[in-house]
């Protein structure tokens, strides 16, 4: 009776879980994408066809897979699956999982697999627990998480662990997904007169973002309320684009893993690429996930400097005066400043040579020798240095007899040493207005150079 009872309790836990739950993949096979990871001869799927899985950690954007991936590993090695959240598992409770654990493995020789939602938040305490025994092995630790592990997980995890990167699905996959619920009879909609267009599929796989679980979701409430609206049962059930579009929520361009990132690294690189469209959609794409406007602001200033420099000076003074407004305006009204300054910036001319010629010299100062800045270009208030009191050369200094006063000389240009070594850290390009300040070093140069080959 016990046995009875307990399979009434879990079909009637089976009616009420989600689609997505029902349709979660048991199988390798089953498992939709991702192939960089488990497809045939992949690594993971090598260590889990192998049965030598070691603790790994899973991250990636939301509705990827991570927690049935996890799953699958767990029923293709035939190990003990126990699910926690980092975030609510405390010291005793790990305790527990491990003795657990032990016991299991003592009388059955299972291995335990322990899945750890939002990895990213265990702390240290929960840590010193765990850690021991998942280096011997007596658990399996798999971690899931939406942030950048290599940011956001502690170290001790990271160094145990492999780390796989799932990647949202495309949009071929999210069909494949809908297609395999509605015709699975035992757990998707296969038993019901069900229709749905291939334009309500399109709808889903575009507006889901690669989220299988919001896709699915989508189908099962459309499912739903078309059977709610039906005068009698058995009546066919048509899912068209009108009723798909109704079905899903507004589309959100959520971030992933990496989003604030790699958004921000693509519009970087777009504007540094000369394309104007690029760098809008991809700001467009920071502003409609809830992005700081003022970060996008601070990252085009930097741009200005580091990408387009003296190619045209104004570059600079535009995107302070951007970061200004937005700091002013605030949203909505400052996206049109952000797509003001990103387009000047994507057309203007490029030069990063000032950027190279800075670092050159910081690297100089850091790892060369370090230069004494020559007498004649001290400040005439400050302290003589050791080994020059008593030799007037100071008092000299000062009273100008060795600086050269450039406004003196012809062109502003003298055959003053202002460095005492031989460097050209700064080499304008030929783009934009830097074309013109080559030309003028190059000239500077030479007359220096000149006047010191023929004593001043």
């Amino acid at each position: 009776m016990s046995d009875l009872w307990a399979d009434n309790r879990e079909r009637s836990r089976r009616r009420v879980e989600p689609l997505a739950v029902r349709l979660r993949p048991r199988t390798l096979d089953e498992f939709t994408g991702q192939a960089s990871i488990v497809g045939p001869g992949r690594l993971l799927r090598r260590m889990i066809e192998a049965d030598a899985m070691t603790s790994i950690i899973l991250h990636g954007p939301a509705g990827t897979g991570k927690t049935t991936l996890a799953e699958v590993i767990a029923n293709a090695t035939k190990r003990r699956f126990v699910r926690e959240n980092a975030a609510s598992v405390g010291v005793k409770r790990i305790r527990e999982i491990i003795d657990e654990a032990g016991a299991v493995l003592d009388t059955s020789s299972v291995r335990t697999i322990l899945f750890l939602d939002e990895i990213h938040r265990f702390n240290k305490a929960q840590q010193d627990v765990l850690l021991g025994d998942v280096e011997r092995g007596l658990i399996t630790l798999i971690g899931a998480t939406t942030e950048n592990p290599l940011f956001a997980v502690n170290s001790a995890l990271i160094s145990r662990s492999t780390l796989f990167r799932l990647e949202s699905l495309g949009e071929g996959d999210i069909v494949r997904v809908l297609r395999r619920a509605i015709a699975d009879e035992s757990r998707g909609y296969g038993s019901l007169d069900l229709t749905v267009t291939d334009e309500a599929l399109r709808v889903w796989s575009l507006k889901s973002e690669g989220d299988a679980r919001r896709a699915l979701t989508a189908l099962e409430v459309a499912v739903r309320s078309q059977i709610e609206r039906q005068d009698a049962d058995h009546q066919p059930i048509v899912i068209d684009e009108q009723i798909a579009e109704e079905s899903i929520q507004e589309k959100v361009a959520a971030y992933g893993a990496d989003g604030h990132y790699d958004a921000a690294s693509a519009m970087i690189k777009s504007v540094r690429g000369s394309d104007p469209d690029a760098a809008l959609y991809w700001i467009a794409r920071m502003l409609e996930s809830g992005e700081d406007p003022r970060f996008i602001a601070r990252r085009l200033a930097i741009l200005a400097s580091e990408d387009i420099g003296n190619a045209d000076p104004r570059a600079v003074v535009i995107a302070e005066s951007c970061w200004n407004l937005v700091e002013r305006i605030g949203m909505p009204e400052c996206r049109i400043t952000l797509g003001h300054c990103a387009t000047y910036l994507a057309l203007a001319p490029k030069s990063n040579a000032a950027y190279v010629a800075i670092d050159a010299a910081i690297a100089d100062v850091r790892e060369g020798r370090v230069l004494p800045v020559p007498l004649y270009l001290r400040d005439p208030n400050s302290s003589p240095t050791a080994g020059e009191t008593g030799k007037g050369v100071r008092m000299r200094d000062r009273k100008g007899e060795q600086y050269q006063y450039s406004h003196n000389a012809e062109g502003s240009v003298t055959d003053q040493d202002y460095l005492g070594v031989t460097k050209k850290y700064y080499q304008p390009t030929e783009n934009g207005a830097e074309r013109i300040l080559k030309e003028r070093l190059e000239a500077y140069r030479k007359l220096r150079a000149r006047r010191r080959h023929h004593g001043g």
